[in-house]
């Protein structure tokens, strides 16, 4: 899928909700960018970051057209899963519906020579409004979720919302199962996290050109 203004100006939003993911983000660099580039801090949960992609992405902005990227940090639903670790959504939902994400193979592949030697996991990321936690993580897991956050079920809906365009979910797991936030070592985990999401950026630039390119 290409925006509609072409692939030497098309934009790209990446949303986010916390100040410390933007300045993760903004660390990236933006070499090789298709187009503009808009780091987004929507602010925490579902409504806020339906608010600020809306408004984001309205009639007479710049954005219009943009690809939309929702980014940040998340929990993780399986077993096994580790602080630092991605997940690349193929779909996000909550209780307002699904959204298919684009690029899903893609976007993996470049993330994985971006990241290297970190797992990535992809599958569905649900969206809650609250924090997740134990028997409730389990149950979302069992339904088919490999990660939970509050912000990008809502952030996709609102850019699907406004008009089609390339969308997609990466998060880096903060907590997990067997490393929930509340436990020893919560501070490791954060810094892991916050590291690798200052390597994501390229990824998602070349994810960004690569579906500008014309079809074969």
């Amino acid at each position: 899928m290409t925006t509609g203004t072409g692939p030497a100006s098309a934009p790209l939003l990446i949303a986010c909700a916390l100040g410390i993911e933007r300045l993760a983000l903004r660390g990236g660099g933006l070499g090789g960018a298709a187009g503009p580039v808009t780091v987004l801090r929507t602010g925490m949960g579902p409504h806020a970051a339906d608010q600020a992609v809306t408004r984001a992405l309205g009639d007479g902005t710049a954005m219009l057209d943009a690809a939309v990227i929702a980014t940040g940090f998340c929990a993780g639903l399986a077993p096994g899963m580790h602080p630092g670790d991605l997940v690349v959504a193929d779909e996000t939902h909550d209780h307002e519906g699904r959204i298919e994400c684009s690029g899903v193979e893609l976007l993996a592949k470049e993330l994985a020579r971006a990241v290297p030697k970190r797992v990535i996991h992809t599958g569905p990321l649900v969206g809650s409004d609250h924090v997740v936690r134990g028997a409730e993580r389990a149950a979302l897991h069992a339904a088919g979720a490999i990660a939970v956050d509050m912000e990008s079920a809502a952030t996709l809906r609102s850019a699907v919302r406004r008009g089609p365009r390339p969308v997609a979910a990466v998060r880096v797991v903060v907590d997990a199962p067997e490393h929930e936030l509340v436990r020893i070592g919560t501070l490791r985990g954060g810094i892991s996290a916050f590291r690798v999401l200052r390597t994501v950026l390229p990824a998602f630039i070349e994810w960004h050109r690569s579906l500008l390119l014309p079809r074969r």
